[in-house]
């Protein structure tokens, strides 16, 4: 069986370009042409064989032309990233989370996925990943959204529940009804300027992350920041997609076992809105870690190992059905009616 995928190779580069923004803004890569491979199966066969580099391919979802990699084998797991993050960004967690056929994508106007003609909003984003799992013969993935992607995890999860299995949400809100970050942290996160500049980065990384400077500029995780920085189109589109998005109303609804992972020193998703997503899920379970928003790419062993069990015990069948959500880091369970249903329009 063959679907619209066209391989690219194990070192990462866009097809016919050096990984660099076009002139327009657009983002993306120069075409070429690349031969169809057969679809990655369900059973892990078409899989990278090692955990990193990955496999490149690119696949057409609808009309989006989208960058996806695999990785390593073992059951699918989906990795949704943050505002502007390309697949490379990945690497420091891919190491660490073994056994796992980890499924990475460039969201369109990030990394080599050219940006969209017309902005989407969740709700497009979400059905532009399910395109994606069907062109790899994915019918169902555990699905692991960080920052952004945890909101877009989240509309998947709601859209589209019988397409995963668990559920990981990290470093996320849940939009409006959640507590937002302060003014300042919202307006620095309304330019891409931090993916082109090691220096811009050095002196926000403490205000917008939480994170040392150090911590933030000089890993491997901003290197690839910087190797393949987002078009300016195409982060203006994740901005507008996740503007006025709530899950608030309907989070409640989502079935799948979830683990919930929130940061105590994150500024951007402030730690409030774990506790908010924890006690609204009704399969959740909370963990809190020590660290800012980063914290997945910068220490990945101790979040990673936290994915890792719980996936496991998926796996295994032997996770838990809480009655309410479950929390681990802090010592007590939150409380849902410390955080009232949100009245606003959805």
């Amino acid at each position: 069986m063959v679907a619209q995928v066209t391989t690219g190779d194990r070192r990462g580069r866009c097809p016919g370009a050096l990984a660099r923004v076009r002139p327009d803004g657009r983002g993306g890569c120069r075409p070429e042409l690349l031969r169809i491979v057969p679809r990655v199966s369900p059973d892990g066969e078409g899989a990278a064989c090692t955990a990193w580099p990955p496999v490149y391919s690119t696949v057409q979802a609808g009309p989006a032309t989208v960058r996806v990699a695999v990785a390593g084998g073992g059951p699918p797991l989906l990795l949704l990233s943050g505002i502007g993050a390309n697949i490379e960004m990945w690497e420091p967690a891919a190491r660490h989370l073994t056994g796992r056929r980890l499924v990475m994508l460039d969201v369109p106007g990030t990394g080599c996925s050219p940006a969209l003609r017309v902005g989407l909003r969740m709700r497009g984003y979400a059905q532009l990943v399910t395109r994606v799992l069907d062109a790899l013969g994915l019918d169902r993935v555990d699905v692991l959204g960080y920052s952004w992607g945890g909101a877009l995890a989240q509309q998947l999860a709601h859209q589209a529940p019988d397409r995963v299995r668990a559920l990981v949400l990290a470093a996320t809100t849940p939009g409006v009804g959640g507590q937002p970050p302060s003014p300042w942290v919202v307006a620095l996160m309304s330019s891409p300027a931090r993916y082109y500049s090691r220096t811009y980065l050095r002196l926000t990384a403490p205000v917008l992350f939480g994170s040392s400077p150090g911590a933030a500029a000089d890993s491997p995780h901003d290197e690839a920041r910087l190797h393949r920085p987002p078009g300016l189109v195409g982060y203006t589109q994740q901005l507008y997609a996740v503007s006025g998005w709530s899950s608030r109303r309907w989070l409640r609804q989502v079935d799948a076992p979830t683990l919930v992972i929130g940061a105590r020193r994150d500024p951007l998703a402030p730690p409030r809105n774990a506790h908010i997503m924890a006690a609204a899920l009704p399969h959740a379970r909370l963990e809190m870690v020590d660290g800012g928003h980063l914290f997945l790419l910068e220490d990945p062993a101790p979040s990673c190992t936290l994915v890792e069990d719980f996936l496991r015990e998926q796996d295994a069948g032997t996770a838990p059905v809480p009655a309410g959500p479950q929390l681990g880091g802090s010592g007590r369970p939150a409380d849902p009616r410390a955080f009232p249903a949100d009245r606003t329009p959805h």
